[in-house]
């Protein structure tokens, strides 16, 4: 598979698309991931590498306008929400972005479009590429201060499974700090990687 054209058009368009602070870290998540596969995979590794790249690039394609014209778009292309999403509608633009992963930038591979499809609060026997684009946003060097997250980057680089409990847990405490509701999903990230909050 030879991406290189692809994701060069994808970033093309995405940076007319996106806000320039989300289209920067969308390229922050594109580069991380290709270089967490690069660490992580020792067999597949050219073909893991550029389905990070593309992932990447086109994690956030769906984070767009507001929360609410996010929510209006999955109604008018069909996209079935949870109640969860609903619920949490900071969630909505993965589903929307892995659908017009699909449909608007022509991505067939379901490996991909699961990486985008569940980047926000992961799930339980994730792919290695799902881990490296959920790692990769929550790390890229353009990604605010966090706690623990200079921890969490030399983690993610030798055991990634500890790092996405680490940062699980900790994106769980920044909400509860926040007074923000927690989506059920992700505590069960939280268990099945082994973290606690």
């Amino acid at each position: 598979m030879i991406l290189t054209d692809t994701v060069i058009e994808i970033q093309e368009v995405l940076q007319q698309k996106l806000g320039e602070e989300r289209y920067l870290h969308s390229q922050g998540v594109m580069y991380t991931a290709a270089a967490l596969a690069m660490v992580h995979d020792q067999t597949t590794q050219k073909d893991l590498v550029e389905k990070s790249l593309l992932a990447g690039i086109l994690h956030d394609c769906g984070k767009f306008g507001s929360l609410k014209e996010q929510e209006q778009l999955c109604i008018e292309l069909q996209v079935n929400l949870t109640p969860a999403e609903i619920q949490h509608p900071n969630l909505i633009h993965a589903k929307l972005g892995a659908h017009l992963a699909k449909t608007k930038y022509r991505v067939t591979d379901l490996d991909v479009l699961a990486a985008i499809r569940n980047h926000t609060v992961g799930r339980e026997n994730m792919s290695l590429l799902e881990k490296i684009i959920y790692m990769a946003d929550l790390i890229e060097p353009w990604r605010p201060h966090y706690p623990r997250i200079e921890e969490i980057r030399l983690l993610a680089f030798t055991d990634i499974d500890q790092a996405i409990a680490l940062s699980t847990a900790e994106v769980i405490r920044h909400l509860q700090r926040s007074g923000r509701e927690v989506d059920p999903s992700i505590l069960v990230t939280l268990k099945h990687y082994g973290g606690e909050v």
